[in-house]
């Protein structure tokens, strides 16, 4: 504790991240260190497991030094130990939280196991000062497209999830169907800025009616099929409208069943978490559904979006003022439910 203040030392490394961050009273970031392996994985097209694991091993205790060297306090001074359990690749998994037992163990610090998914909701805290549950939440990123219920700081309920890809994972999947490179979600974003949306017709997919569920695996098999329809009919493809079109689909999708969903269940809030909440038209759609509902939109900045340790220290935060706890024994679970 400092100034009578409650420090949180979190660690994160569910994927290609290895990431560390002290937080101040579960909001106030006084470091956020991220070390990022994209530029290593970019060559295989997408993460390796057994690689992300052998950098994790790396790096993980310098950026924890960092993180505690830039926020200007002692390990004396920390209050708590957070750390994500799940869910993620296993390895990855078990490199941060071996690390998170070990000064847990040798500072005599509570150790506060986090849901990956649950520190994404709560970036917006640290964002957003103001913002207090109970409201909607979509969580979207390369493994995960959830609508959630946020009852109170640590209780939350799915009510709906993908039932095959992911929309980060389709992303990537027809970004390197289109030749753009990895990781698709932004450079599909950026480019679709220049195609026409309605240049392509790619189908929508519901699902049966009231279902808050997603799939987004036929679409993906719609762009490839278009693509290889084109090639073999001899005409040019147009990668920006194929990319317009196809992140269309996908978004329209997902902004009608989270908003359909907030109004349904009475909220009026809708907060955005995620890799993939970083992507300029999905906040641009939402935003404008969401004003037509009078419903308020809240996400955070790029930065808090992918993988980082200060939203997993604001989760731990809000875990250990609640009295809960986990001991030593605390394992790492690839597929956490939330």
């Amino acid at each position: 504790m400092k100034d009578g203040k409650i420090l949180t030392l979190a660690i994160e490394s569910s994927c290609d991240e290895t990431a560390a961050a002290v937080i101040s009273e579960g909001r106030d970031v006084l470091s956020n260190i991220i070390s990022s392996q994209i530029d290593i994985h970019k060559q295989y097209g997408g993460v390796v497991p057994e690689i992300a694991s052998r950098h994790h091993l790396n790096n993980v205790n310098t950026v924890v030094d960092q993180a505690i060297e830039e926020a200007g306090v002692s390990l004396d001074e920390i209050d708590l130990i957070g750390v994500t359990y799940g869910p993620g690749l296993v390895g990855a998994l078990l490199i941060g939280l071996a690390t998170a037992k070990a000064y847990a163990l040798a500072a005599d610090k509570p150790l506060i196991g986090v849901h990956h998914i649950h520190g994404h909701i709560c970036a917006n805290y640290i964002e957003h000062k103001e913002l207090e549950p109970p409201f909607m939440a979509l969580v979207i990123s390369g493994g995960h497209t959830n609508i959630v219920e946020v009852e109170d700081y640590n209780t939350c309920r799915v009510l709906g999830g993908t039932r095959d890809d992911a929309a980060g994972e389709a992303y990537d999947k027809v970004a390197r169907v289109l030749g753009l490179g990895y990781p698709g979600g932004p450079l599909i974003d950026k480019i679709a800025r220049e195609g026409n949306p309605e240049a392509v017709e790619f189908k929508r997919v519901f699902l049966e009616k009231g279902s808050l569920d997603f799939s987004f695996s036929g679409i993906k098999t719609g762009v490839l099929n278009y693509i290889n329809s084109e090639k073999q009919a001899g005409r040019e493809i147009n990668v920006a409208d194929v990319a317009a079109s196809f992140q269309a689909a996908v978004l329209d999708v997902i902004v009608a069943k989270t908003v359909g969903a907030a109004v349904d269940m009475g909220k009026d809030k809708i907060v955005l978490a995620g890799g993939v909440a970083s992507n300029s038209m999905l906040r641009e759609m939402l935003k404008k559904e969401c004003e037509k509902k009078g419903i308020k939109l809240y996400y955070p900045s790029p930065v808090l979006c992918t993988d980082n340790a200060a939203m997993i220290g604001c989760a731990a935060y809000y875990r250990y003022v609640a009295g809960e706890r986990d001991d030593l024994t605390l394992d790492a679970i690839p597929n956490l439910k939330l």
